[in-house]
């Protein structure tokens, strides 16, 4: 695996988190937040909110 392809997965999670937050919380705070934590939001919002 490459470093780019690393990087494009953690850019993608993190956009994903941005989205999945906004969509739950309407807050631009919260969707920073979740954007920084990436993957472990998604995870999180996946298996205990869903």
């Amino acid at each position: 695996m490459s470093k780019n392809s690393i990087g494009a997965g953690i850019g993608i999670g993190n956009i994903i988190a941005i989205v999945i937050s906004w969509s739950v919380n309407h807050s631009v705070l919260w969707a920073l937040i979740h954007g920084v934590l990436g993957w472990l939001y998604i995870v999180y919002y996946v298996l205990l909110v869903r």
